[in-house]
C-alpha cells in the first residue's frame, strides 16, 4: 500500500512494505528520490534494522544459540501498519512476531514517522524494547537520491571541513583498512571511481549533514545529527547517490 503525504511545499509517497520512502517531489513536480530500477538497483530508500550491513557468514550467536539474518536485517521486507496518518505526517510501525523471532530473538517495536514541514522531509525512528533483557541493534537509512544530469557535474559538500578518513569493505565486512579523503572547500566532487570498492564508510563522522551540490548549485541537504556513522555509495554508471546514516 502506498501512502501520500503533502503540504504546501512538498508530496512525499511511502510503501508500507518497509516502511520505505519511494517518492519525494517538490511543486515543480521534481523528483529527488530514486525511481528504484532495478537494472541498477530496485530500491528507493530502505529502513535497515536490526543490522547495518552484513554479518560474517550472514550470522552470529546469543545465548550460545546461533541465528541467521541476510544483509540489512528484515525490516526493509516486511509490512508495517499505519499508527497515525494526518495530510503531512504518517507514524508507521513494525512489531516482533513469530517470523522475526527466528532471526532475532528479542520482542521489539520499530516506528518510523515522516512529516513534512515547510521544504523539509524529517524522518524520526524510535526502537522500543520489550524484551526483559537488553537488546543490540543497528538502525540505518539508505535513501537513494536521483542525480538527472551527468554523474560528474556533482559533489558533496559536508558540514565540516574535515580530512576524512574511511573504511575499505574486504568480502562485504569492514575492515580495519581506511584511506584519506580530502575535501576541498569542504567539498568531494563525485566520480564512479570513488565507488570501485564499494561504499565509503566513515565513522564517528563530524559533520552532520551533506549537501548534494549540481553545476555548483545546492540541490538537497541531509541531516543527520543524532548518527555517528555514515556511508556514501552508487553503482557503477548508476544515476543516484546514496547517503546512509
Amino acid at each position: 500500500m502506498t501512502i501520500t503525504i503533502t503540504n504546501s511545499k512538498l508530496k512525499a509517497q511511502i510503501e508500507t512494505l518497509g516502511a520505505e520512502l519511494c517518492s519525494l517531489k517538490d511543486n515543480n513536480a521534481q523528483e529527488y528520490m530514486w525511481e528504484g530500477d532495478p537494472a541498477f538497483w530496485g530500491k528507493h530508500s530502505p529502513i535497515l534494522f536490526p543490522i547495518v550491513g552484513t554479518l560474517k557468514n550472514d550470522c552470529y550467536t546469543i545465548n550460545n544459540k546461533e541465528y541467521n539474518m541476510s544483509r540489512h536485517g528484515f525490516a526493509r521486507e516486511m509490512e508495517f501498519k499505519i499508527l497515525d496518518q494526518k495530510e503531512n505526517s504518517v507514524v508507521l510501525s513494525l512489531q516482533s512476531s513469530e517470523e522475526s523471532l527466528k532471526v532475532y530473538p528479542f520482542l521489539f517495536e520499530l516506528q518510523i514517522q515522516y512529516t513534512l514541514l515547510e521544504k523539509n522531509l524529517i524522518v524520526d525512528y524510535t526502537v522500543f524494547n520489550n524484551s526483559s533483557t537488553s537488546m543490540p541493534f543497528s538502525i540505518g537509512a539508505h535513501p537513494a537520491f536521483a542525480l538527472p544530469n551527468h554523474f560528474e557535474n556533482y559533489s558533496i559538500e559536508f558540514e565540516k571541513q574535515d580530512t576524512l578518513q574511511y573504511y575499505l569493505l574486504e568480502n562485504n565486512l569492514i575492515s580495519d583498512r581506511t584511506k584519506s579523503l580530502e575535501l576541498q572547500n569542504k567539498q568531494i566532487d563525485l566520480n564512479y571511481e570513488l565507488f570501485k570498492n564499494d561504499a565509503l564508510i566513515f565513522k564517528n563522522i563530524q559533520s552532520k549533514s551533506l549537501t548534494i551540490i549540481d553545476n555548483k548549485k545546492p540541490r538537497l541537504k541531509v541531516c543527520f545529527q543524532d548518527f555517528q556513522d555514515l556511508g556514501i555509495w552508487t553503482k557503477p554508471n548508476a544515476p543516484f547517490i546514496c547517503i546512509e546514516p
